[in-house]
């Protein structure tokens, strides 16, 4: 058993990443919350956003778009349909469809799902955000 904090970010297709942390930061409806060792017992909703886990005090960022968080017993599970690593983001693609979908917003057209291109947006955002670490 570890030190700290078990954790594993699933997807419907795979396990994303799995890992022991010393630390986890996730987006919530309410904003951003941290978990360390022996924090109390928690289920939540998580944002579109970054997930940041902090092992040996380097950082890694996930992209989860959406989902839910529970953690029992220094055991964080993150249950989502989509989560991309930092490494593994096309920086130059989430860019173009960053500025794809603030197009779409700004056009405000009556064939424009805006709620569709303001969820793009998020997307977009929350993997530019997770290249960057510093969330």
């Amino acid at each position: 058993m570890s030190n700290g904090i078990h954790i594993k970010v699933i997807t419907h297709q795979e396990i994303v990443y799995e890992n022991d942390i010393d630390e986890l930061y996730v987006k919530t409806p309410e904003g951003y919350m941290g978990i360390l060792k022996n924090h109390i017992p928690i289920v939540c909703a998580l944002n579109i956003g970054v997930a940041k886990v902090v092992k040996d005090k380097k950082p890694t960022c996930i992209a989860i778009m959406g989902g839910i968080l529970q953690f029992s017993e220094n055991k964080a599970t993150i249950l989502t349909d989509l989560a991309e690593l930092d490494c593994d983001i096309d920086v130059a693609r989430a860019k173009q469809a960053r500025e794809r979908a603030e197009a779409r917003i700004k056009a405000k057209g009556d064939n424009i799902d805006m709620a569709r291109a303001q969820i793009a947006l998020a997307k977009a955002i929350a993997r530019i955000s997770a290249t960057d670490k510093h969330i």
